[in-house]
């Protein structure tokens, strides 16, 4: 396992749950309301105690034992269950220069966010990450335990990467994971074939919010004359013209084509769709994400 770059998201939890905590009450409003349910008689388990939670749910036992606050969960209480599905591909790393994080990078601290937020709300929380295959995924479950691990998994990756990209794969598994209706969060650059089924499947029994991760090579070329391109997750090479003005508009018209394509999909289909560019502060875009279901 190696480490993305040396700015960890464990080492930042501190800071990141500052700013999460605007997000956990974003969660708790409009279209997803309808996951939240009331405390209900049926005894499910325990948690870790959050501030705010009733003292008459604590599970003194369950305390005494463990050294430290856990309240008692009913099965209402778990209706918001959350998923994050995070691409972890091979495009997701191609580097635009110092100016801009890669794309994992970016879609990394949005990971981290939605998992802060969701244990501030008491929400199980689960995930799946890919890359050619499936190399790591969790059951929703809850409490700081998970969200440290899924953050620790955000900053470690395989260090023998598999080429191409198992999104609809992952989204397959997302399916027959999750055992009752959760807000499932799928963060990925989508740069990946056979997805479009899986996806719709999954939205007809969740509510899902995708987020399509851009750089600034999906909009503009540099000009480097004739030069040799390599896909880095197929390997298939192609000589392009990045000087020719004609071939820019074309790569340009290419990409927003996809995206206005992939936003249409989404859209027909109950998906609410983002397009996260790398440069955009993940924070403020979750804010607008919640804002905007009320």
């Amino acid at each position: 396992m190696g480490y993305i770059d040396s700015e960890s998201l464990v080492q930042k939890a501190s800071y990141l749950r500052i700013q999460a905590r605007s997000l956990a009450e974003g969660m708790k409003t409009g279209n997803f309301r309808s996951l939240y349910r009331g405390q209900g008689i049926e005894f499910s388990g325990v948690r870790d105690y959050i501030r705010g939670d009733d003292i008459r749910s604590i599970d003194w036992n369950v305390t005494a034992r463990m050294g430290r606050p856990y309240v008692k969960v009913f099965e209402e209480e778990r209706e918001l269950q959350i998923f994050i599905v995070m691409d972890t591909s091979a495009s997701m790393f191609l580097d635009c220069g110092s100016r801009y994080p890669v794309k994992y990078k970016a879609g990394a601290n949005l990971a981290a966010l939605v998992a802060l937020a969701s244990e501030m709300n008491g929400c199980p929380v689960g995930a799946v990450f890919f890359d050619g295959r499936i190399h790591f995924s969790c059951k929703p479950a809850f409490g700081k335990e998970r969200t440290m691990l899924l953050l620790t998994h955000l900053d470690k990756l395989p260090e023998q990467k598999t080429n191409g990209s198992v999104l609809g794969n992952a989204l397959i598994g997302a399916d027959k994971l999750l055992r009752k209706r959760s807000l499932i969060f799928v963060i990925s650059d989508f740069r990946s074939a056979d997805w479009q089924t899986p996806l719709i499947q999954l939205a007809q029994k969740n509510d899902v919010i995708a987020f399509r991760i851009t750089d600034e090579f999906d909009r503009d070329l540099p000009p480097l004359g004739t030069v040799t391109f390599s896909d880095i997750e197929s390997n298939l090479k192609l000589v392009l013209p990045t000087s020719s003005q004609k071939f820019k508009e074309e790569w340009k018209n290419h990409n927003e084509g996809m995206i206005w394509r992939w936003q249409e999909v989404c859209s027909r289909h109950g998906i609410h769709p983002y397009v996260m560019n790398v440069s955009d502060d993940p924070l403020e875009l979750l804010g607008s994400v919640f804002e905007a279901a009320r």
